[in-house]
């Protein structure tokens, strides 16, 4: 039997809109995975913080509010930082479409904006953890 993605789910900034992150935690826990929610209101050090604490294979941050072209970035700096590149990094929420190739560049591994299936994240999750480590 193999380990359990364990996925650690973030909402970075002040962003107070996290309906849609606890309905993906949920989705992802139905779908076999370990999950660690951080909540609301998490900065970038305090998401890395976790992720290294709970040995996290993949992090997931969601942004509803307009500050994914800072945040995800700055998160992947300090996972880049702290030894943490083989940790599976994706982002969704309302990203427009001509942000993905710098959220990429900036070591986002994959981007999921508005209509995106859950079926799709899943599938990206499991065909690419593996390929990090």
């Amino acid at each position: 039997m193999s380990k359990k993605i364990k996925i650690i789910v973030a909402k970075p900034g002040l962003d107070g809109h996290d309906r849609g992150a606890k309905l993906l935690a949920r989705i992802f826990a139905e779908a076999g995975m370990e999950v660690v929610y951080t909540g609301l209101r998490q900065t970038p050090e305090m998401i890395v913080a976790t992720a290294l604490q709970e040995d996290a294979d993949v992090v997931g941050l969601s942004s509803l509010s307009g500050v994914h072209n800072y945040f995800f970035p700055r998160v992947a700096e300090l996972m880049k930082e702290k030894g943490l590149t083989d940790v599976l990094l994706v982002g969704g929420g309302i990203i427009p479409q001509e942000d993905y190739d710098s959220l990429k560049a900036s070591g986002m591994d994959g981007i999921f904006g508005p209509g995106t299936s859950t079926t799709e994240i899943v599938k990206f999750i499991e065909d690419n953890v593996r390929k990090k480590k």
